[in-house]
């Protein structure tokens, strides 16, 4: 079996890669390295089964090239964070939309089967307090920026489907909830390891809000099992599917909680989204999954707990930065 991963040198793609060749599947990763770093599968690079092209997805003969080679393909490829959304709007759309196309368009030629990687953002502003699959979208205007990588990733589902529906190209979506775990950075909003980094550091610890928001954050490990499962399951092709953890937190929780578990003194500082990001900015006061049709297709979901996440990802930061840090050369001196 060999599997195509786009965006497989990111923080969620390096973890399926390093799954699937622990399975003994062959594995081609393909990431720019926008989002991504040679860092997260430098230990893979050496394995006869991985084969890593650092070019962009949009580079279509390559791509075409790539998915004829695959059995499976997992499109991972994506515009990631707030922050790099509300700065690179176009970016956002053409990167997810664009590369979506071209992914599905080069699987229908041999009708391989391809995985999407959605996002629990297309949910918007719907108030259900567990998002079903089939419940109904509610986004806010066009003219925030906000709402754009909602809107591409929802596209990306509804031209999978339609590939699935008139090519017959076999299609899993999976809504991904917020995805932890080691190698995940904090560079484009991602709050966990943002805290994290902020504690070690005895910084302040910035919440965004009056932090009552509540947010699931499901194990990278748990995630990765669950795509894998997915894609094994003939009844979940042409199925959208949330993929995350049910057990919900509030930020200042989670803030306290990391603050704890770093034995850190950082202050917990609160910051209104004017200032973390623009003016009008709007976000959710609560984002959880139903996963019963995860539980009901693959018979598993992220129940990793939180705290153990955490220390994880703790462990994870503090070696960084020894790796970072330079090794004192010795005081030699000559009598």
């Amino acid at each position: 079996m060999t599997a195509l991963v786009t965006g497989g040198a990111g923080f969620i793609g390096s973890h399926l890669s390093e799954t699937l060749v622990a399975r003994g599947e062959r594995v081609i990763i393909l990431d720019d390295l926008s989002t991504g770093s040679v860092t997260n599968v430098r230990h893979l690079r050496t394995n006869p089964l991985v084969h890593c092209y650092f070019e962009s997805m949009m580079e279509r003969t390559l791509l075409c090239e790539l998915v004829d080679e695959a059995d499976v393909v997992y499109h991972l490829a994506a515009a990631v964070g707030v922050r790099r959304i509300i700065e690179s709007p176009v970016r956002t759309i053409e990167t997810n939309v664009k590369g979506t196309e071209l992914v599905l368009e080069c699987a229908s030629k041999k009708k391989k089967t391809v995985f999407i990687a959605s996002t629990s953002e297309v949910y918007g502003k719907n108030v259900h307090a567990a998002f079903r699959e089939d419940d109904d979208i509610v986004l806010g205007p066009s003219s925030r920026s906000r709402w754009s990588y909602a809107t591409s990733k929802l596209l990306d589902e509804f031209l999978a489907l339609a590939y699935w529906k008139e090519k017959n190209v076999p299609v899993v979506i999976g809504r991904l909830f917020n995805t932890v775990g080691p190698r995940q950075t904090g560079r484009y909003g991602m709050v966990l390891p943002t805290f994290v980094r902020q504690a070690l550091e005895g910084t302040p610890i910035t919440v965004y809000g009056n932090g009552q928001q509540t947010r699931c954050f499901g194990y990278v490990g748990d995630v990765v099992e669950s795509i894998v499962r997915l894609v094994s399951c003939p009844a979940a092709v042409g199925h959208v599917v949330n993929i995350g953890s049910d057990k919900e937190i509030s930020i200042t929780a989670l803030a306290e909680l990391i603050k704890a578990r770093a034995q850190s003194a950082s202050p917990i500082q609160f910051l209104s989204y004017d200032e973390a990001y623009a003016p009008g900015f709007e976000d959710m006061l609560r984002r959880v999954p139903c996963v019963e049709k995860l539980m009901s297709l693959i018979c598993f979901r992220p129940t990793t707990g939180l705290t153990v996440i955490v220390d994880e990802v703790i462990e994870y930061v503090r070696g960084e930065k020894r790796k970072a840090t330079p090794a004192h050369p010795l005081n030699l001196s000559v009598a």
